[in-house]
Protein backbone atom coordinates (compact mmCIF):
# COMPACT_ATOMS: atom_id res chain seq x y z
CA UNK A 1 0.00 0.00 0.00
CA UNK A 2 1.37 3.63 -1.00
CA UNK A 3 1.13 6.30 1.94
CA UNK A 4 -0.30 9.74 0.57
CA UNK A 5 2.90 11.12 2.32
CA UNK A 6 6.05 10.39 3.34
CA UNK A 7 6.56 8.99 6.54
CA UNK A 8 9.06 11.75 7.04
CA UNK A 9 6.19 14.10 7.71
CA UNK A 10 4.08 11.01 10.04
CA UNK A 11 5.35 12.33 13.41
CA UNK A 12 4.95 15.98 12.63
CA UNK A 13 1.23 15.11 11.52
CA UNK A 14 0.46 13.33 14.47
CA UNK A 15 1.70 16.32 17.12
CA UNK A 16 0.01 18.55 14.91
CA UNK A 17 -3.14 16.33 14.84
CA UNK A 18 -2.60 15.37 18.48
CA UNK A 19 -2.43 19.12 19.98
CA UNK A 20 -5.28 20.24 17.59
CA UNK A 21 -7.65 17.51 19.22
CA UNK A 22 -6.40 18.20 22.77
CA UNK A 23 -7.28 22.13 22.42
CA UNK A 24 -10.43 21.26 20.92
CA UNK A 25 -11.67 19.30 23.70
CA UNK A 26 -9.75 20.65 26.71
CA UNK A 27 -9.85 24.77 25.56
CA UNK A 28 -12.84 24.63 23.76
CA UNK A 29 -15.13 22.20 25.57
CA UNK A 30 -16.42 20.66 22.90
CA UNK A 31 -17.07 16.87 22.08
CA UNK A 32 -14.91 14.42 19.64
CA UNK A 33 -17.58 13.39 17.43
CA UNK A 34 -19.24 17.19 16.67
CA UNK A 35 -16.12 18.30 16.54
CA UNK A 36 -14.94 15.11 14.15
CA UNK A 37 -18.14 16.54 11.50
CA UNK A 38 -16.86 19.59 11.49
CA UNK A 39 -13.19 18.24 10.33
CA UNK A 40 -14.41 16.06 8.02
CA UNK A 41 -16.82 19.35 6.44
CA UNK A 42 -14.82 21.88 6.28
CA UNK A 43 -12.12 19.73 3.96
CA UNK A 44 -9.08 20.11 6.59
CA UNK A 45 -9.62 16.70 7.24
CA UNK A 46 -9.05 15.75 3.14
CA UNK A 47 -6.07 18.10 2.85
CA UNK A 48 -4.44 16.57 6.13
CA UNK A 49 -4.94 12.79 4.61
CA UNK A 50 -3.33 13.92 1.02
CA UNK A 51 -0.38 14.95 3.40
CA UNK A 52 -0.61 18.87 2.24
CA UNK A 53 2.21 20.17 3.78
CA UNK A 54 0.40 23.44 4.89
CA UNK A 55 -1.70 21.38 6.99
CA UNK A 56 0.83 18.07 8.62
CA UNK A 57 3.96 20.42 8.59
CA UNK A 58 3.42 24.05 8.50
CA UNK A 59 0.67 25.04 11.14
CA UNK A 60 -0.08 24.23 14.98
CA UNK A 61 -3.15 22.60 16.10
CA UNK A 62 -4.46 25.29 17.58
CA UNK A 63 -4.07 26.53 13.70
CA UNK A 64 -5.38 23.91 12.31
CA UNK A 65 -8.41 23.93 14.34
CA UNK A 66 -9.03 27.63 13.74
CA UNK A 67 -9.30 26.42 9.97
CA UNK A 68 -11.61 24.30 10.65
CA UNK A 69 -13.88 27.13 12.20
CA UNK A 70 -13.31 29.46 9.95
CA UNK A 71 -13.84 27.79 6.77
CA UNK A 72 -17.51 25.89 8.60
CA UNK A 73 -18.96 29.42 10.39
CA UNK A 74 -16.75 31.87 9.42
CA UNK A 75 -15.29 32.93 12.20
CA UNK A 76 -11.77 31.85 13.51
CA UNK A 77 -11.10 30.41 17.68
CA UNK A 78 -10.83 33.46 20.16
CA UNK A 79 -9.71 30.82 23.13
CA UNK A 80 -5.98 30.55 23.58
CA UNK A 81 -4.26 27.39 24.36
CA UNK A 82 -3.67 26.59 27.85
CA UNK A 83 0.22 24.64 28.04
CA UNK A 84 -0.27 21.22 29.36
CA UNK A 85 2.59 18.80 30.60
CA UNK A 86 1.37 15.30 30.24
CA UNK A 87 -0.47 14.08 26.86
CA UNK A 88 -4.28 14.10 27.80
CA UNK A 89 -6.26 11.32 26.37
CA UNK A 90 -7.58 13.73 23.81
CA UNK A 91 -3.94 13.82 22.38
CA UNK A 92 -3.33 10.08 22.24
CA UNK A 93 -6.60 10.31 20.42
CA UNK A 94 -5.39 12.72 17.65
CA UNK A 95 -2.09 11.28 17.53
CA UNK A 96 -3.41 8.12 17.02
CA UNK A 97 -5.83 8.91 14.79
CA UNK A 98 -2.89 10.65 12.95
CA UNK A 99 -0.73 7.44 12.39
CA UNK A 100 -4.10 5.05 11.35
CA UNK A 101 -5.05 7.46 9.16
CA UNK A 102 -1.42 7.19 7.42
CA UNK A 103 -1.23 3.90 7.85
CA UNK A 104 -4.23 2.76 6.66
CA UNK A 105 -4.78 5.42 3.76
CA UNK A 106 -8.68 5.45 4.82
CA UNK A 107 -10.36 9.07 4.78
CA UNK A 108 -11.34 10.46 7.91
CA UNK A 109 -14.72 10.42 6.64
CA UNK A 110 -15.12 6.56 6.29
CA UNK A 111 -12.81 6.02 9.29
CA UNK A 112 -15.56 8.02 11.60
CA UNK A 113 -18.51 6.64 9.42
CA UNK A 114 -17.30 3.22 11.08
CA UNK A 115 -16.10 4.66 14.49
CA UNK A 116 -16.84 7.51 15.87
CA UNK A 117 -13.83 9.52 16.75
CA UNK A 118 -15.34 9.23 20.94
CA UNK A 119 -15.08 5.69 21.16
CA UNK A 120 -11.44 5.87 19.65
CA UNK A 121 -10.92 8.34 22.32
CA UNK A 122 -12.45 5.47 24.93
CA UNK A 123 -9.95 3.07 23.62
CA UNK A 124 -7.32 5.45 25.85
CA UNK A 125 -7.46 4.03 29.06
CA UNK A 126 -6.49 0.61 27.90
CA UNK A 127 -4.04 1.10 25.06
CA UNK A 128 -2.02 4.44 25.56
CA UNK A 129 0.86 3.02 26.74
CA UNK A 130 0.83 0.17 24.29
CA UNK A 131 2.50 0.04 21.16
CA UNK A 132 0.66 1.98 18.43
CA UNK A 133 -0.13 -1.46 16.68
CA UNK A 134 -2.25 -2.41 19.48
CA UNK A 135 -4.83 0.54 19.22
CA UNK A 136 -4.37 0.01 15.19
CA UNK A 137 -5.31 -3.73 15.08
CA UNK A 138 -8.90 -2.82 17.44
CA UNK A 139 -9.74 -0.09 15.01
CA UNK A 140 -9.46 -2.35 12.25
CA UNK A 141 -11.42 -5.13 13.79
CA UNK A 142 -14.50 -2.12 14.38
CA UNK A 143 -14.36 -1.30 11.15
CA UNK A 144 -14.72 -4.47 10.02
CA UNK A 145 -16.79 -5.15 12.42
CA UNK A 146 -19.03 -2.33 11.31
CA UNK A 147 -18.77 -3.06 7.49
CA UNK A 148 -20.11 -6.68 8.26
CA UNK A 149 -23.03 -5.62 10.28
CA UNK A 150 -24.27 -3.43 6.96
CA UNK A 151 -23.41 -5.69 4.09
CA UNK A 152 -27.10 -7.35 3.36
CA UNK A 153 -27.51 -11.29 4.99
CA UNK A 154 -29.08 -11.88 1.31
CA UNK A 155 -26.02 -10.49 -0.69
CA UNK A 156 -23.31 -12.39 1.69
CA UNK A 157 -25.37 -15.49 1.81
CA UNK A 158 -25.62 -15.46 -2.16
CA UNK A 159 -21.66 -15.12 -2.54
CA UNK A 160 -21.02 -17.46 -0.03
CA UNK A 161 -22.87 -20.00 -2.30
CA UNK A 162 -21.40 -19.13 -5.75
CA UNK A 163 -24.37 -18.07 -7.36
CA UNK A 164 -25.11 -14.96 -9.50
CA UNK A 165 -28.58 -13.01 -8.65
CA UNK A 166 -29.85 -14.59 -12.05
CA UNK A 167 -28.98 -17.68 -11.10
CA UNK A 168 -30.50 -17.46 -7.22
CA UNK A 169 -33.52 -15.60 -8.83
CA UNK A 170 -34.12 -18.55 -11.42
CA UNK A 171 -33.49 -21.07 -8.35
CA UNK A 172 -35.49 -19.04 -6.01
CA UNK A 173 -38.31 -18.53 -8.68
CA UNK A 174 -38.53 -14.46 -7.45
CA UNK A 175 -37.55 -11.26 -10.04
CA UNK A 176 -34.00 -10.82 -10.22
CA UNK A 177 -34.88 -6.93 -9.92
CA UNK A 178 -36.14 -8.51 -6.28
CA UNK A 179 -33.18 -9.78 -5.30
CA UNK A 180 -31.43 -6.57 -6.19
CA UNK A 181 -33.68 -4.50 -4.34
CA UNK A 182 -32.98 -6.45 -1.52
CA UNK A 183 -29.60 -6.34 -1.75
CA UNK A 184 -29.05 -2.64 -2.27
CA UNK A 185 -31.74 -1.98 0.47
CA UNK A 186 -34.11 -0.42 -1.52
CA UNK A 187 -36.52 -2.86 -0.16
CA UNK A 188 -36.50 -4.49 3.29
CA UNK A 189 -36.27 -8.36 3.40
CA UNK A 190 -37.66 -8.33 6.86
CA UNK A 191 -40.97 -7.00 5.45
CA UNK A 192 -40.99 -9.51 2.48
CA UNK A 193 -43.83 -12.32 2.91
CA UNK A 194 -42.90 -15.60 4.29
CA UNK A 195 -43.08 -17.65 0.87
CA UNK A 196 -40.63 -15.47 -0.85
CA UNK A 197 -38.35 -15.28 2.35
CA UNK A 198 -38.51 -19.43 2.36
CA UNK A 199 -38.15 -19.61 -0.90
CA UNK A 200 -34.64 -17.83 -1.40
CA UNK A 201 -33.85 -19.52 2.22
CA UNK A 202 -34.46 -22.76 0.04
CA UNK A 203 -32.17 -21.95 -2.41
CA UNK A 204 -28.93 -20.63 -0.37
CA UNK A 205 -29.93 -23.41 1.91
CA UNK A 206 -29.72 -21.51 5.71
CA UNK A 207 -32.64 -20.76 7.39
CA UNK A 208 -35.21 -18.02 6.91
CA UNK A 209 -33.69 -15.86 9.86
CA UNK A 210 -30.37 -15.96 8.60
CA UNK A 211 -32.29 -14.70 5.04
CA UNK A 212 -33.06 -11.70 6.88
CA UNK A 213 -30.31 -11.46 8.64
CA UNK A 214 -31.24 -12.28 12.08
CA UNK A 215 -29.30 -15.55 12.54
Amino acid sequence: MTNAYSELYIENAQKVLAQMMHYVVYDLDMDYDPYSRLFVQSGVAEQFEKGNPRFVAGMSGTELADQVFCRVTGKGCTVESKPFYERSDAYWTGFTLAWYQWKSNCSFKELFAEIPCSSIAAMYRKYHEMDPEHAADEISRIRMLSAYAEYPALKRLRQQAGMSQRELAETADVPVRTIQQYEQRQKDIRKASYDTVSRLAGALHCSTEQCVGRG
